[in-house]
């Protein structure tokens, strides 16, 4: 189980230091040189982040003369849920606490200072991606940045807000890596979520070393209780804390291509769980599927095409309605773990192949799209729509279902995708269904309701 109480003592630096891999790794200057990059961003989701998974390289850059900024985006108020300690006075702390932390790290690095809600990060994406553009160190310099995969909600979207503003086109030759912070915590070396493949270690000096140290005891607030009260209690316990005074740091180096989802990610993603987005334990997924399969506007169809399958869990639940149902998905992995799955269902076909590079060829009388339309690009979406409408019968059915909430390997909105499905001039809406977190829309060629369709009216 994933947890990120940092009160609870966590997987201890034994368990880790018993593999040898972790001292092992590749040290940090094969992949980047700290004292050569022009500049370096440090950016932090919470105040003691920045210290926590970056001091020693901060202390280490400045030392050398390589000019630091440090950039906090959250007040942190969210540290201790329940405390009598007012958010305000809370909030406070933290700004002081940071301010001297990174004081004792470097007395030259630039300190910024956000003042987004803790806990609000993915809600304040936008305007924390304008915030940081102006404050990316550019061609030659060094963006470090919490890691994707550490779990906490806060440190995956900052994670892939830096790894989006790296990708623009104006910050060619700027470096991304990544801290993690939760993954010593939950993980293990033995966890299929740490990714040892892209771990690099960087041995701090004694200077840096001690730097980190005085900047992380800066911390009071986290470090020891507020009050007597068991919600003051202190936010790292001394065993997580241990994972961030070895000495040491450990990055990720961003992967090339990690950004865009490919057959690759989706192969890896599936290798690590059998079932990646838990969508066969999760209410909110089985719901979602139960509203998916609700939404079909006729109880029967002959010829049924899903678009991205995976593990073949909708594939199932789609499969009473259909004659023939063919279920295509790019990851090797996923497409067998869909045909176990699947193996008693003879009218049941899964294929691998990418839907829009090569559409199958014949009519379907329905389609399906869950969760996959944004992970093209525009231009390739809109072929694959283009395919879609060209093999749909004359009474035909596309429905599609897509989280509205962005993503890191997201190349649009669901709002895109479905805007391009509802531009198509030969498909008409027949029924729209929106939440907080998905989209749900049935496209026809034919725009009679279900009750016009069934003799009603």
């Amino acid at each position: 189980m994933v947890s990120f109480d940092g009160r609870a003592p966590g997987t201890p630096v034994e368990a880790w230091e018993a593999d040898p891999r972790l001292l092992d790794l590749p040290p940090l200057d094969g992949a980047v040189v700290p004292t050569s990059v022009s500049r370096l961003v440090v950016l932090a989701a919470h105040p003691d982040d920045e210290t926590l998974g970056a001091g020693g390289l901060i202390a280490h850059a400045a030392a050398h003369g390589i000019p630091v900024t440090v950039v906090v985006v959250t007040d942190g108020a969210a540290s201790h849920p329940g405390s009598t300690t007012s958010a305000e006075a809370l909030v406070a702390t933290r700004a002081e606490e940071a301010r001297v932390a990174v004081g004792l790290l470097a007395p030259d690095v630039e300190l910024v200072q956000g003042s987004i809600a803790d806990g609000t990060v993915r809600e304040a994406r936008a305007e924390i991606t304008e915030r940081l553009r102006p404050l990316l160190p550019g061609p030659g310099g060094l963006l470090v940045a919490p890691w994707r995969g550490d779990g906490h909600r806060d440190h995956r979207v900052l994670g892939e807000i830096a790894a989006e503003l790296v990708a623009e086109a104006d910050q060619a030759g700027t470096t991304l890596l990544e801290y993690p912070i939760w993954m010593w915590h939950w993980g293990s070396p033995d966890h299929p979520d740490v990714p040892w493949a892209s771990l690099r270690l960087s041995s701090l000096d004694a200077v840096a070393d001690a730097a980190k140290r005085s900047a992380l005891a800066a911390y009071v607030s986290q470090r020891r209780p507020l009050s007597d009260a068991p919600e003051d209690a202190p936010v790292l316990h001394p065993v997580f804390e241990r994972h961030f005074t070895r000495g040491r740091e450990v990055f990720v180096v961003a992967e090339p291509g990690s950004g865009p989802a490919t057959e690759a990610t989706f192969d890896r993603t599936h290798a690590r769980r059998a079932d990646p987005w838990r969508v066969t334990t999760r209410w909110y997924e089985r719901r979602k599927r139960a509203l998916t399969v609700a939404s079909l506007p006729r109880e029967r169809y002959g010829r049924v095409l899903e678009v991205g399958c995976s593990i073949g869990v909708l594939t199932g639940d789609l499969a009473p309605a259909a004659d023939r149902l063919l279920a295509l998905d790019v990851s090797s992995v996923a497409v067998q773990a869909a045909r176990e799955r699947l193996a008693n269902l003879p009218h049941v076909t899964v294929e691998q192949a990418d839907a829009a590079a090569d559409y199958p060829s014949g009519t379907f009388d329905l389609v399906v799209l869950s969760e996959v339309g944004y992970y093209l690009a525009p231009d390739a979406f809109g072929r694959l729509v283009d395919a879609i409408v060209d093999g749909l019968a004359d009474d035909g059915d596309v429905v599609a279902c897509h989280w509205t909430q962005p993503e890191g390997d997201f190349r649009q909105s669901a709002d895109d995708v479905h805007a391009r499905l509802g531009a198509d001039p030969r498909l008409h809406r027949v029924s729209h269904h929106v939440e907080g977190d998905f989209v749900l829309d049935v496209f026809s060629r034919d725009p009679r309701s279900v009750a016009e369709r069934t003799g009603l009216r």
